[in-house]
């Protein structure tokens, strides 16, 4: 890519394809690259305007007739946890999340195939290689991380870190005012322990210790019961027409 390219990104819009989470829509996108030493200054605006990132592209919906994808973040110092939300932070209470730099492992990789075999059987990213794997982590210009969930260990008060089986990770986007969680993943046959929800509950203490104001949780897409659990997470705000907008669950589901 030129210099003039990575100064003044240059968006693109996708040829229309089948929409994922809305049977009989299509969806399409507008994109751009995420490259070179302002990478990171973009990825933060970008994502402030509701775009989300795979590897080194910032993408968002461009659905003609559709606007059922609305981005949408936690508001962190306002967020208490539901009775649910506490069951679920005690029955985990023995993991510890521990934060390493965004490269690949083999455990990683057996645990994300788990995953995608258990629950994305016939999605989109069913057939990514271990290669393909080593891509989404790594090709990256910006500031991230992996979390990699385990359970707690002797040494974990010293070491910050656990011991086991790989049970979940987390790749996640540190921005100016929160954090992005881009992907996670966890063991398919931990159901009890409601991985997904715990990892977001995670993370929005971890925005909170680290003094930012969102937790990014991507697109909340209004008659996808496979998207439905973000609602579950107040108070939050969606992008809309007039900005950042605090919505309760029963307004989105109005």
């Amino acid at each position: 890519m030129s210099e003039l390219g990575r100064d003044n990104p240059q968006f693109y819009l996708t040829a229309p394809t089948a929409c994922p989470y809305l049977p009989g829509k299509y969806e399409r996108k507008v994109f751009t690259h995420l490259v070179g030493e302002k990478a990171a200054a973009l990825n933060d605006i970008l994502t402030q305007g509701g775009f989300r990132r795979s590897q080194n592209i910032a993408y968002r919906p461009a659905c003609e007739g559709c606007r059922a994808c609305v981005s949408v973040r936690v508001v962190v110092d306002a967020f208490r946890p539901s009775r649910s939300f506490r069951r679920i932070l005690r029955r985990n209470a023995d993991l510890i999340g521990n934060e390493v730099p965004p490269q690949p492992s083999a455990d990683q990789y057996a645990l994300f195939r788990d995953y995608l075999d258990a629950r994305h059987a016939h999605g989109g990213m069913a057939e990514m290689s271990v290669l393909d794997y080593a891509m989404m982590v790594e090709d990256t210009h910006v500031e991230t991380r992996l979390v990699e969930y385990r359970r707690r260990g002797p040494d974990t008060a010293m070491t910050g870190r656990g011991r086991g089986p790989l049970l979940a990770v987390a790749l996640t986007d540190i921005l100016s005012d929160g954090l992005s969680m881009v992907y996670s993943f966890y063991d398919p046959t931990q159901e009890d322990r409601s991985l997904g929800t715990y990892m977001i509950l995670d993370h929005i203490e971890r925005a909170r210790r680290a003094g930012l104001p969102y937790v990014y949780l991507g697109y909340w897409v209004n008659g996808s019961r496979k998207m439905g659990y973000k609602i579950r997470f107040q108070p939050q705000e969606h992008l809309t027409g007039i900005g950042w907008t605090r919505v309760s669950a029963a307004e989105a589901a109005a």
